[in-house]
């Protein structure tokens, strides 16, 4: 099993809850686009879940941080284990003058001691698992991170994807365009100059569309790259931008300040340092040392039983520094946690309201403008092709329809692109298709 099925699991989380979680699923809509781009048999298409899934299975850094993870999981262990016993075997009265030369009135003792730990144990291993769950923090804020990253560019290749078809589009007005005008240049009726225009137009609609094409072909590559791959193994991403996403309240958003993943790991931050004050407090007392044992008399030949404790003499605290320290990170973990909440929520309302604005402004463009200036487009290329109107006149409708679909794209892209942000921010969906 990969090593990202062991991450997955450190924090809690499957593979179908990383997605949801995420809740980037919801920025696009999945299936057939709705628009008329042709299919070729040939093309391997892939949804954003699937690039998700990707991202959350083979991703470099995920897998890299698995690592981080494991030695997490070996330092809980060793904090938890007690220190090993220790035999100590000594001889006395040997050795000396009179009648203690030789080792004829020798006393030899084997004992064994070890070291009273009391609670400290028990702090230490509180402290590590605190430092663990920080850790699983930090490897959330990752996933989430990544799932953002992925869902960002996955929306800058549907954004590229439809500038290439809105490109093709206007390549294919301004070829229509250039033979309406030829037809009323033969019959005399336009100046050669308007040709001469329309076909420099055309020129430059093609350049535009050779420089979305190198975009998309970036933006592929970047993808990709966010699951590890080098080369695409996709000619194409799947969803429709301009179905808008519906949001749900500002105080519904903003109560989920606390998934936050951030403010998560101030939280999981807090009880670390809740956790090193428990331990200074445990280690101001030193620990106890027993040992027991057996004694060997040589002059006798006795054997007899000897126990005993050392105990250290605090007369100075000399942990008070460490004490203090404790409590002052505990302090300022607090009061960072407090203003992250402040920031988050602050960002929070400034993301909401652009993307109120973005939908505003795409469904004005959709529902008010373009089939206006659609139906303006149609009578004046009737009107030009009578004579009625200029080629200016026409072409100047023209720019204006092709100018709001693309700010129609434009926003929808925001406010596809502040859900992402907004999904971020909390780590939960907010949004429906």
């Amino acid at each position: 099993m990969y090593d990202s099925f062991h991450f997955i699991n450190y924090v809690g989380l499957g593979l179908a809850r990383a997605m949801c979680a995420c809740a980037f699923l919801s920025v696009l809509t999945f299936g057939a686009s709705a628009h008329a781009e042709a299919r070729e048999t040939a093309d391997i298409v892939i949804s954003l879940n699937e690039a998700l899934a990707k991202t959350i299975e083979h991703n470099p850094q995920l897998r890299a941080f698995t690592h981080r993870l494991a030695a997490e999981d070996g330092r809980v262990v060793q904090a938890g284990l007690a220190p090993n016993p220790e035999l100590e075997l000594s001889v006395e009265d040997a050795l000396g003058s009179d009648r203690f030369h030789g080792t004829d009135s020798a006393q030899t003792t084997l004992s064994l001691g070890w070291i009273l730990e009391r609670r400290i144990r028990q702090r230490r291993a509180g402290a590590a698992r605190a430092n663990a769950s920080l850790l699983a923090a930090d490897a959330e804020i990752l996933r989430l991170d990544v799932a953002a990253e992925t869902a960002r560019w996955f929306l800058v290749c549907l954004a590229a994807q439809v500038r290439r078809l809105r490109a093709d589009e206007a390549v294919q007005l301004a070829n229509d365009t250039i033979h309406a005008v030829q037809r009323r240049v033969t019959a005399s009726r336009a100046p050669e100059a308007e040709l001469a225009r329309a076909q420099a137009e055309l020129a430059i609609i093609k350049l535009n569309r050779e420089d979305i094409a190198h975009e998309l072909a970036s933006a592929y590559h970047r993808l990709a790259a966010q699951w590890g791959e080098t080369e695409p193994g996709f000619s194409r991403v799947d969803g429709d931008l301009l179905m808008l996403p519906t949001t749900k309240s500002f105080a519904t958003v903003s109560s989920r300040i606390e998934q936050n993943p951030e403010v998560a790991r101030f939280i999981s931050k807090e009880r670390v340092a809740e956790a090193e004050a428990r331990l200074a407090e445990a280690r101001r007392w030193p620990a106890f040392r027993p040992h027991v044992g057996v004694r060997h008399l040589e002059a006798t030949d006795d054997v007899a039983f000897v126990a005993g404790i050392t105990v250290p003499f605090p007369v100075l605290n000399r942990n008070q520094g460490r004490i203090s320290e404790a409590r002052a990170t505990l302090a300022q973990t607090r009061a960072d946690a407090e203003a992250t909440r402040v920031r988050v929520h602050t960002s929070l309302f400034v993301i909401y309201q652009e993307l109120q604005h973005s939908l505003h402004r795409a469904e004005t463009l959709r529902n008010d403008v373009i089939p206006r200036l659609a139906r303006a487009q149609n009578e004046m290329r009737s009107g030009y092709k009578r004579g009625r109107f200029s080629y200016f006149e026409w072409r100047s409708v023209q720019t204006d329809l092709l100018e709001a679909r693309n700010t129609l794209l434009e926003a929808s892209i925001a406010a596809h692109r502040h859900v992402i942000e907004l999904e971020h921010l909390t780590g939960a969906r907010l949004a429906q298709p």
